[in-house]
């Protein structure tokens, strides 16, 4: 990483609703539920059912933690420095995208579809780099309202001269 100091910083992460309390009373409710036609299968005597039973709960409940360690690993950092617009993207599973823009001819477009989740694009000459694509709307939103504004302060600097004071 360069010395140069950073002049707008955003670092994204996708929503997580589910805490370790909440993942605790998932697996218990889950169990629970699965409990009761397992307890009517051995009852009526087909007991061979208990066993793809058990192992649906655990598929279901294996994918859950997975997407939550996953959904915990993902984030993103757009900074801005003197130097560079950097972009850095990480997913869930450890793979990393690294996109380095010149700042000075860089614009921030917000495409509103409708029916659709609006995009959040960084522009320059022929690249398009997509950001937030796990941000709601009204953050993409915020989120391109703040970086038009850094890169507009970039593009435009206010220089204080002591002498036409």
């Amino acid at each position: 990483m360069s010395a140069a100091p950073v002049l707008f910083e955003a670092v994204s992460t996708p929503p997580r609703s589910l805490s370790a309390r909440g993942m605790r009373l998932l697996c218990l409710f889950c169990s629970a539920g699965a409990a009761v036609p397992a307890g009517l299968f051995l009852l009526l005597g087909a007991w061979p059912i208990l066993g793809f039973m058990g192992a649906e709960l655990v598929l279901v409940l294996g994918l859950v933690a997975l997407h939550r360690r996953w959904s915990a690993a993902a984030h993103e950092v757009v900074r801005l420095t003197e130097e560079r617009l950097h972009i850095l993207t990480v997913n869930g599973r450890g793979g990393r995208r690294e996109t380095v823009l010149q700042p000075y001819w860089t614009r921030v477009a917000l495409e509103e579809r409708p029916g659709a989740a609006s995009r959040l694009i960084l522009l320059q000459r022929n690249r398009r780099i997509e950001l937030g694509g796990f941000l709601s709307d009204a953050e993409k939103r915020d989120l391109a309202e703040a970086l038009s504004a850094a890169l507009r302060r970039y593009r435009e600097p206010s220089f204080d001269n002591p002498q036409l004071r």
